[in-house]
């Protein structure tokens, strides 16, 4: 749904109220995939607590289940390209133009698999660990965005 919403708020000639609707149910979207990903970290935190980290263990740049996120978003981009590229009405230029990115985001797919499948091995091995950091959104915190707690005065 929010890959829709994201199209639809693009629209040049959108109505501004529309947008700002699309823009807040974007917001909530995000905080409710925001909120799973961290679950989803508590599970691996919680399944690889018992795991002797070695002295030489590395650290990765983000977590099993953001690197999971990241491919869910692919996939995504994978289903839309696809329908691009096989869209009868189209060009032919623009199918093949659309092959072609499908076929980089089909490699990049194959990609991030085999290192989220290698991130998981080397923590269930030691030679990586986890720390999870909480996603800290301020814009909407009313106790952070200068905009909502100037509004409450």
């Amino acid at each position: 749904v929010q890959w829709h919403y994201e199209d639809i708020v693009r629209d040049p000639n959108i109505d501004p109220v529309a947008a700002l609707d699309l823009k807040r149910k974007i917001d909530a979207s995000n905080q409710v995939r925001t909120d799973m990903v961290e679950y989803i970290d508590s599970y691996f935190l919680d399944k690889y607590k018992d795991v002797q980290v070695k002295p030489n263990a590395k650290i990765n740049t983000e977590s099993p289940a953001w690197a999971i996120d990241r491919l869910s978003i692919l996939a995504l981009k994978i289903y839309h390209m696809n329908e691009e590229a096989t869209r009868a009405e189209a060009t032919a230029e623009h199918r093949a133009k659309c092959q072609e990115k499908l076929n980089v985001l089909l490699d990049q797919k194959n990609d991030m698999f085999t290192s989220i499948s290698q991130l998981i091995e080397d923590i269930e091995a030691g030679d990586k660990y986890m720390k999870v950091y909480k996603q800290m959104k301020m814009y909407n915190d009313e106790e952070l965005n200068p905009v909502l707690y100037q509004n409450k005065k």
